[in-house]
Order: structure tokens, then sequence, then C-alpha cells
């Protein structure tokens, strides 16, 4: 029999102007699941004429940035030039490589209005041969994203292939993202579909492989294990299930920088301390390095 299933609960993480997220990877217990290294649930939070939840531009490497939307809306933009307003439902892939910057503001559309932002944003290591891979932005409309009835669940399959559908994202390694939703009393078998998987739970406990797991909690199952999910009582459930490959080599995460290299993370500190990363067209502001810097 094998031990109890890992739950990592979140840690409260203020990314400036009362916006608050709840932060499940990387935990002490567990650096990735797959290539997934870095996860964020925020809201579902309502925003309001006056509030500054804006993130004013930053820089990436070595990675990409994978945004998701239950609701609300999010304006993209980046060093590249592009200008994309992020909507429920699409799915925003951005390849950071060897290096973008780019913001994330509430669409002008949006100023007077009072909505509700609730989303994921994860991140992916990128595979250490593509760790310098040209940088590039992907919007895949909700409307592309493939959907499934498997019994009484509704599975969007966002990245990868799952119930005999398979996105049109692009990845750089085998990657597994889906949203499930449940009614209550509901079951579903989900087949281990890569070398990790884990599931959260957006906002409604389950029972997983005959194990109750808590609303907003991260269960990362053992290496093979397939996913065996009910709902009890009388509530719906949404899920959230990742998954992909073992990283070939650990990662060094600082700021917004992840590499193979601890002299690339160095490197990278100093470039944008310098402001030679690059800059979003039409953007004067900037978010500054942190004082506590990457030791090497």
């Amino acid at each position: 029999m094998s031990d109890a299933i890992l739950q990592l609960k979140g840690q409260a993480k203020d990314l400036g102007g009362g916006f608050t997220v709840r932060r499940l990877l990387p935990a002490v217990q567990r650096q990735a699941v797959g290539p997934f290294l870095f996860f964020d649930h925020f809201g579902p939070v309502t925003v309001v004429p006056g509030d500054s939840h804006d993130v004013r531009p930053h820089p990436h490497i070595g990675l990409a940035t994978v945004t998701y939307l239950f609701s609300g809306a999010i304006m993209h933009r980046d060093s590249l030039g592009y200008v994309q307003q992020i909507e429920p439902g699409a799915i925003n892939w951005m390849t950071a490589g060897r290096g973008i910057v780019h913001s994330e503001r509430r669409p002008e559309s949006l100023v007077d209005k009072t909505y509700v932002n609730h989303g994921i944003q994860l991140w992916t290591a990128l595979p250490v041969a593509h760790e310098e891979a040209e940088p590039s932005f992907v919007h895949t409309p909700s409307a592309d994203i493939p959907e499934v009835r498997v019994g009484d669940a509704t599975v969007r399959v966002l990245i990868g292939s799952a119930f005999g559908q398979t996105s049109p994202v692009a990845t750089l390694a085998p990657t597994v993202y889906l949203d499930v939703q449940l009614p209550a009393g509901a079951t579903l078998e989900i087949p281990a579909l890569a070398q990790e998987m884990a599931v959260y739970t957006v906002d409604s406990p389950v029972q997983l492989n005959g194990e109750a797991v808590g609303p907003q909690l991260l269960a990362v199952m053992d290496a093979g294990q397939a996913m065996h999910l009910s709902v009890p009582g009388e509530s719906a459930a949404r899920l959230m299930v990742i998954g992909g490959d073992a990283l070939e080599a650990p990662r060094h995460m600082w700021w917004n920088f992840v590499s193979s290299r601890k002299e690339r993370m160095v490197q990278a500190a100093a470039d944008w301390e310098a402001q030679t990363m690059g800059q979003v067209p039409g953007e004067v502001e900037w978010i500054p390095l942190p004082e506590r810097r990457f030791k090497a």
C-alpha cells in the first residue's frame, strides 16, 4: 500500500497593491510536478475602479508562463510587441527563453468597471537544451481548446492529450494540463497520463483514491499512479490537473528567473539592472531587482 498522498497547501504572497495569490509551487516538499515549478492561484477577487493590481514590466528567462482565467481579464504586453487581452478559457503561453519582458495590467476597457479576476498562472521550466530559445508568445483562444464529456464530468484539454483529445498548444516537452468540472456526486477516472501528475482542488473538497482532499490543495500523485476522483456532498468541484515528464536537471529559481546554471541567473540580474533585456513598447515603468540578490 502506498503512503498518504502528498498534499501541498498554498502560501499567501502579496504581489503588490493588495493583490494576494496562493502559491502552491515551489514548496519545501516539492520543487516541481513535471515541468511545472510555479503554481499561483489568484482570486476570485473583485476589482473595482481605483484598484492598483497592475504588474509593471518585469523580465523572465529559462521558463514559459501559462496563464488561464476562469473569469475577468488581463492585458498582456511584451517586449516582442505582442498586445493581447487574456480572457476566460484561453491559454496564453509565453516562452521566455533567453529573455523577455512583459507587463500584466487592467484592460483600458475595464478601467471604470467592477469585475472579478480569477485564474491560475503557472511557470514551466524549459528543457535544458531550450533554456536559451528565442522568446515567443502564443494566444490560443477558448474556442480552440478541445472539450469532452467523460461520464458526468466536463474536461477541457488545455495542454497535451487526454480522453482522445489533443490540445493545439505547442510545448517543448511532454506536458499535461486539464480543467475538470465535476457535479456533486460524480466520479471520474484519470489514467496516469504522464510520469508525474498532481490535481488542484480549485473550490471544493474531493475524494482522491479514497483520501479526502480539501479545497485549494495540490495533491501530488506517486509516479505512474492513476486518479479516482469523486465529489462528496452537494457542491460541484472544479479541478486542475497538471503533469509531464520529470525535470531532467534541478533548476535554480530566483525572482522571475529560472535556469539550470547559477552563472546564468547572475547574468540575467545584471542584464535587467542595466536595462538591456528589452522594453515593452509604450511602457515607461519597470520593476527593479529585489534588494536581496541571487547568490551564485
